[in-house]
């Protein structure tokens, strides 16, 4: 028998309890034995639960107990989830998490303790939810010369984002009813900043270049400007606007990353991810585009994406699969480096301001009735030379970047 500790019994944890309860007979046909929860470990009491008898306040339990191999954290956060999820590696036991903070954080340390206690610290829940995108690239593509990784990577800002295209929602009204359907927090901030989706990419950029990211390094901006008004133009150009993470991977090395949202056609893949769903693209070099797509929150998707890791270390009870990144440092390239293509709202009629808005190269004017202002797209430009021209120019409104 293999036995599992869960650490929180939140949304996630009280899923992953679920799935071994109810899948413990297809679980234990792939492990080759039973995988039992022997413990649970919170603050607060479960009357009535399926885990009462399970239920413990007190972490040193945990640690101890030389009968748990596998513990499975779920409190998010950083404290006590760091210092529980190192102590449990360093006692020589595996642990499974959907905590993106704590990888982006401390995956670098928590990974090699791992690789010397010859136990396994594995994350697929902390990407995508239920959506399997850690596990393809260390194993699926591992083959491969990761080029570019793109993706729409948190539920809540890209339920927003549809509300506004789909519905005509103003940004305010889309994020209330996010917060009513328990999409989005009372504190929002993670989300709507893009400081969730920077965790994500910086994580999967790791992965892809086998080097430390640090998050911090990746240009990140938020959907809190983004309008109603701006959906009505992309609209009418036949575009969307989605909240992107994306990393690409130059032949020596050199990383660009940032966090945007970026106005996309209809032929794009990541066209069609709407609500709560996340959509991954990675480029390979031999492979090329592949598309991975799925509920990318949740309780029972982020749970099974937990179970799957927990099976993986039951496999592996004796050796450390090699997988993640080393301390080495990968340099991210200053935003600046990075080309777009540039969608600008401008103040005031096309016909006294577009001789003022040629160094942009626009192809085409776009208008909405009854506004005193248009819109124009400019030719492929290097941010840096689009932010040393934009200084130049008095009335615009509003910069989103779109694909090339």
């Amino acid at each position: 028998m293999m036995n599992v500790a869960i650490m929180g019994y939140g949304t996630i944890g009280s899923g992953v309890a679920e799935i071994l309860e109810k899948n413990k007979d297809t679980i234990a046909k792939t492990v080759g034995q039973e995988v039992a929860l022997k413990y649970v470990l919170d603050l607060r009491e479960f009357p009535g639960s399926p885990i009462e008898d399970k239920l413990i306040h007190d972490f040193s339990v945990v640690e101890q107990d030389q009968d748990v191999q596998i513990v499975v954290e779920t409190m998010g956060g950083l404290n006590p989830a760091y210092p529980f999820v190192k102590a449990c590696l360093l006692a020589g036991k595996h642990v499974a998490t959907s905590n993106k903070a704590l990888v982006a954080a401390h995956g670098t340390e928590l990974l090699e303790i791992a690789r010397e206690k010859e136990v396994n610290f594995f994350f697929e829940a902390s990407v995508g939810g239920g959506i399997p995108i850690i596990r393809p690239l260390y194993r699926c593509l591992m083959g491969e010369q990761i080029e570019e990784i793109t993706g729409v990577l948190n539920g809540t800002t890209n339920f927003i984002l549809t509300k506004m295209d789909k519905d005509g929602w103003s940004f305010d009204a889309a994020l209330k009813e996010a917060q009513h359907l328990g999409y989005a927090e009372r504190n929002p901030e993670a989300d709507v900043e893009g400081h969730d989706t920077c965790r994500k990419i910086a994580i999967l950029t790791a992965m892809a270049t086998g080097k430390e990211v640090n998050y911090e390094d990746i240009y990140t901006e938020g959907i809190t400007q983004i309008t109603d008004v701006d959906f009505l133009y992309a609209d009418k150009i036949g575009m969307s606007i989605k909240l992107v993470g994306a990393s690409r991977i130059a032949a020596d090395g050199m990383v660009s990353a940032y966090v945007v949202p970026l106005m996309i056609t209809k032929e794009h893949p990541l066209y069609m991810v709407s609500d709560v769903f996340n959509g991954i693209l990675v480029k390979g070099n031999m492979l090329g585009t592949s598309m991975y797509y799925g509920s990318g929150a949740g309780k029972l998707p982020t749970a099974s994406a937990v179970v799957a890791d927990i099976i993986d270390a039951a496999k592996h009870v004796s050796r450390n699969v090699k997988m993640g990144w080393t301390a080495q440092k990968q340099e991210i390239a200053p935003m600046g480096a990075n080309q777009f293509r540039y969608f600008i709202r401008v103040a005031g009629a096309p016909e006294e301001r577009i001789a003022e808005l040629m160094a942009f190269g626009p192809r085409e004017v776009i208008t909405l009735a009854k506004l005193d202002e248009f819109a124009i797209i400019s030719r492929p430009m290097l941010e840096a030379e689009f932010k040393e021209e934009a200084a130049k120019i008095d009335g615009i409104l509003k910069v989103i970047r779109t694909e090339l």
